[in-house]
């Protein structure tokens, strides 16, 4: 266990997630005087770190020596402990000391500041200690995702996210909120009930608003039977305008839950992008994970996709799941590259405190699980050779091999709702178990209401939940 012990509580979350990121392998332990510590051996186990927090400075003690900052700001503290960790394991960061930053958003910022490329780049290089590649990267996108977001209109517009969190099963990797089908099969119902009278309520507080986007996500909404999605369907045209929708997208994910019926009542209803989510093309891998399908069913599903007439089918991939090898990237974004789709999301596994894949980190240890720059070029190139240019990113805590998520797409298939949801430039309205609901003031602030995540609660809580959508979205 890295234990890093502080004599005040200052900084705690991007003090381990900087260590975490440096020792991914280790359980990191932050202590405060107030910490409640029951377990003795880890009360009297020597620190590997020390920082003390004065007046206008802070010194770090370590492996590496003493060493003192004579500022206590967030900025020079952050940038002098990453000196030190990095001396201290020998070893960079790709992107450098940004944890739960999103790069691109200090990149666009800047551009919309009237910043040149190169003093940007400069910024991200010396303030923040990104790789010279990574930072290219994350202007590059920046670029195309001003060009992109060039016509939304931030003030008078919303996007709305309807979250249907229902899966077949629970993915090894998973921990959004989701709810065994087979379990909640006689409650679909009820959910939806309760998720009208929010839809509803949200129509009304925001009628003098447009809708610029409209993302339907999960959990996997195709689990619902099509009569069920006609009906979801059918209330969000009655309670919306949803003639000048700029993009329509429907989470269609796992290749087990989608049929022709369904993906025929998804394009009559509108649907302008769906997402056919494989995570790899390896039949080993697929029933480690626990999705109970193939990929010859994959392969079933893209194609019914692609006869229903959709025009702009995303798929998405996940680099360093269990046991994968720099050759199964390459056989998975092969495999993509038969069926063509029109963008490809690529995913830095990331290990989450919820999920089971923490369970099988404890038993197997990180060794399988391999994410390397490697993997990175191989999913690029792939992308690269489908005519997709990267148009946005984000980076989570705990991801294997330090590095991103990516989007690819071709000209005129970006996924704009992903854009939103990561640089924060627009309201977004979530409905559902477990959605998070945004609201972006003029001036940047930013304010959020959660819904609860138990499907039980929302239903027996739903006026509690509109109540707090109330209090966010009323001026």
């Amino acid at each position: 266990m890295y234990i890093i012990r502080l004599n005040e509580a200052k900084y705690e979350y991007e003090i381990h997630a900087l260590v975490k990121a440096f020792y991914p392998g280790e359980e990191v332990r932050v202590l405060t005087p107030a910490s409640v510590v029951k377990d003795r051996k880890i009360r009297e186990e020597q620190p590997k770190l020390e920082i003390f927090f004065a007046k206008n400075c802070v010194t770090i003690r370590g492996e590496a020596g003493e060493r003192t900052v004579f500022s206590d700001a967030k900025e020079a503290f952050g940038a002098a402990f990453y000196r030190y960790l990095s001396e201290m394991t020998r070893k960079e960061l790709p992107w450098g000391n940004l944890t739960g930053i999103r790069p691109t958003k200090i990149a666009l910022t800047m551009l919309e500041e009237g910043k040149k490329e190169e003093e940007i780049l400069k910024f991200l290089r010396e303030k923040h200690f990104v790789s010279e590649k990574k930072a290219r990267l994350g202007l590059d996108i920046a670029k195309r995702e001003r060009r992109i977001l060039a016509p939304i209109d931030y003030e008078n517009g919303y996007s709305l996210y309807v979250g249907i969190p229902f899966c077949p099963t629970t993915c090894l990797y998973c921990s959004f909120t989701s709810f065994p089908i087979a379990s909640w099969k006689k409650r679909v119902g009820e959910y939806l009930t309760a998720l009208e009278k929010e839809i509803e309520f949200t129509a009304d507080i925001y009628r003098d608003k447009k809708i610029d986007t409209l993302y339907i996500g999960g959990g996997t909404p195709m689990t619902l039977e099509p009569e069920e999605l006609e009906r979801l369907l059918c209330s969000l045209e009655r309670a919306f305008d949803l003639s000048g929708l700029q993009e329509f997208t429907v989470e269609a994910g796992r290749a087990d839950s989608i049929t022709a019926k369904k993906l025929s009542v998804l394009k009559a209803h509108g649907v302008t992008r769906i997402s056919v989510n494989p995570q790899t093309m390896k039949d080993e891998t697929l029933k480690l994970i626990g999705r109970q399908h193939t990929v010859a069913q994959v392969r079933e599903a893209f194609l019914s996709a692609k006869q229903a007439g959709f025009a702009n089918i995303n798929m998405d991939m996940i680099l360093g799941l269990p046991g994968e090898t720099s050759e199964d990237v390459a056989a998975t974004i092969e495999a993509l590259k038969e069926l063509s789709p029109d963008s490809l999301t690529v995913h830095s596994l990331a290990i989450k405190r919820a999920s089971h894949l923490r369970d099988w980190v404890g038993e197997h240890g990180l060794d399988g699980l391999q994410n390397t720059e490697e993997t990175m070029q191989i999913a690029a190139a792939g992308a690269e050779a489908l005519s997709m240019k990267p148009y946005y990113l984000y980076r989570q805590k705990n991801m294997t091999g330090n590095l991103e998520n990516v989007g690819f797409a071709r000209e005129g298939c970006y996924g704009i709702y992903n854009i939103l949801i990561m640089e924060e430039k627009q309201t977004i309205v979530a409905c559902g178990a477990g959605s998070v609901s945004k609201r972006v003031y003029p001036d940047g602030r930013i304010e959020r209401c959660e819904n609860v995540k138990d499907v039980a609660s929302f239903i027996e809580r739903i006026d509690e939940m509109i109540e707090r959508k109330r209090k966010l979205l009323e001026d």
